[in-house]
């Protein structure tokens, strides 16, 4: 008998077993990350539902005595896998707070642009010049969405966690990276370690560069540390992102440390290794 129809003949006595496997496969369920809690929460300025995607290091419920930095996230529901997966190896010793996405938002509107449709209100900085779409997706309201991050979702997680007040951490990516900038910008001591990945800043270098540029602010200093990446396929995007590391190097603000990486890969193919870098980065900031 030839190997062609000895392989034939294998592939053959296999067919039932084949056949088995695929109706055992048929029988799925669904899979919930373990350690993962989901919390309601309402951003009481604005009447809207929220959730918080909360996990704790497994060594929480033992060291009763112990507080944890903090790392607060949007994006909550693209964001949790990746930030669980590398913390989990990189710095266990870190609670994972994600903001998610308006959960009461309007049925037609997010039907027609998809469950994460609040971001673009959330996180963007100034209106759109469109009045339709101005009026669809009323951008520009990143100050509010500030004002609930601050007043409510951190207050809820301080009074509740045993959390370090003195090591938060935000990560935001895309627009999540730009609402990041504005947060550095406007209200810095919200956060002392920001992570802007790929942030999305077409329109907003102008503002952001009289933000920095204000008296006040460049006398008291950002007082923060910052890790700014991009992909290396994000041509228009890495010209944006440039200009913003540039002016905060302008300011000559001995209280900022700057990290700036630029990462193999699109906007898309760059996020991975843009929350593995920056964590890795950030388990060196809390061992120094």
């Amino acid at each position: 008998m030839n190997m062609k129809k000895c392989f034939t003949l294998a592939i053959l006595l296999f067919l039932p077993f084949l056949t088995v496997h695929a109706n055992d496969v048929s029988e799925t369920s669904d899979f919930t990350l373990s350690k993962i809690q989901v919390a309601s929460i309402k951003d009481t300025q604005a009447d809207r539902q929220y959730e918080l995607y909360i996990k704790l290091p497994e060594e929480y419920t033992k060291n009763k005595d112990k507080i944890y930095p903090v790392i607060y996230f949007t994006d909550a529901l693209w964001h949790i896998e990746l930030l669980s997966a590398a913390t989990e190896f990189l710095m266990e010793d870190a609670i994972l707070v994600g903001i998610s996405w308006q959960k009461d938002i309007k049925e037609d509107l997010q039907k027609d642009s998809g469950a994460h449709v609040s971001r673009f209100r959330d996180y963007s900085i100034s209106k759109s010049s469109n009045p339709e779409r101005q009026a669809k997706y009323q951008f520009g309201q990143a100050s509010n969405h500030l004002d609930f991050i601050r007043n409510d979702v951190i207050k809820t997680i301080e009074n509740n966690y045993r959390a370090d007040p003195n090591k938060r951490t935000y990560f935001g990516y895309s627009m999540g990276g730009k609402f990041g900038a504005y947060i550095l910008l406007t209200q810095h001591d919200t956060f002392k370690n920001y992570i802007l990945g790929s942030p999305s800043l077409s329109r907003d270098i102008p503002y952001l560069s009289k933000l920095s540029g204000n008296t006040a602010l460049k006398r008291k200093g950002l007082n923060a540390n910052v890790f700014i990446s991009y992909g290396t396929l994000e041509k228009k995007l890495g010209m944006h992102t440039e200009k913003l590391i540039t002016l905060l190097k302008a300011r000559n603000d001995k209280s900022l440390s700057l990290k700036h990486v630029v990462i193999e890969g699109s906007h898309q193919t760059a996020f991975p290794l843009t929350g593995v870098r920056s964590v890795t980065w950030l388990t060196n900031l809390n061992t120094d």
